[in-house]
């Protein structure tokens, strides 16, 4: 299951990372990885649960739910839920869809999608890479389901596309914690860089969630 899940009693935590920190060098440094994994997605977590127990109505709904439905969130914590939600949510997908063994021209299912959606592997990465420099500020870029159409944006802060009904099936993180240690301003050269670490099996299992999510809609 590609999600971040709550803990059985309500609390979410801080899922571990699936391989060592230092482990994507040189794409993504190991002090890169130790501040975003433990101190970055750690405040995300904790900000998230002090939000959900001032807020009895959200007890036993997963980050995705609240993100989904912020409209049925208590004004007085959406923004909270919003930025820290997501964040959650965003984060999980990142570190998994990374590996010391990724890398390489995409293969299955994903492979199918993204030469049907954007004719080749290098004018898709050439399109992210574009849409992830032109992200103003701290953000995201995405790959994701609209409809059954495959698209990529773009979205600010910790937005998840969930937020506005896509499915994402892929990101890649663009706040400038993610490459400052090792790219400084170089937002390009990380961008660039990061295919090399891109982990298509798991990107792989989360087209085939969305389409078994989806399977007999329309």
């Amino acid at each position: 299951m590609p999600f971040a899940q709550a803990a059985p009693a309500g609390p979410f935590k801080l899922p571990p990372l699936p391989y060592a920190y230092g482990s994507l060098a040189p794409t993504i440094s190991e002090m890169t990885m130790r501040i975003h994994h433990d101190k970055h997605h750690q405040t995300y977590v904790d900000k998230l649960n002090a939000a959900v127990v001032a807020t009895p109505s959200l007890a036993g709904k997963t980050p995705q739910t609240l993100i989904q439905n912020l409209a049925a969130v208590p004004e007085s914590v959406r923004t909270a839920v919003r930025n820290n939600a997501g964040g959650h949510v965003n984060h999980t997908m990142y570190w998994e869809i990374m590996s010391p063994n990724g890398g390489g021209a995409p293969t299955g299912d994903i492979a199918e999608v993204i030469k049907s959606s954007f004719g080749s592997f290098d004018n898709f990465k050439a399109k992210f890479n574009e849409a992830g420099e032109k992200r103003f500020g701290s953000g995201w870029v995405w790959l994701v389901a609209d409809k059954g159409e495959f698209k990529i944006v773009s979205t600010p802060n910790q937005d998840n596309p969930l937020i506005t009904g896509q499915f994402p099936i892929m990101g890649n993180d663009v706040w400038e914690h993610a490459y400052y240690l090792t790219y400084q301003n170089k937002r390009a050269a990380y961008l660039k860089a990061w295919w090399n670490v891109v982990n298509w099996n798991a990107i792989n299992s989360r087209l085939r969630y969305y389409k078994n999510q989806n399977a007999g809609a329309g």
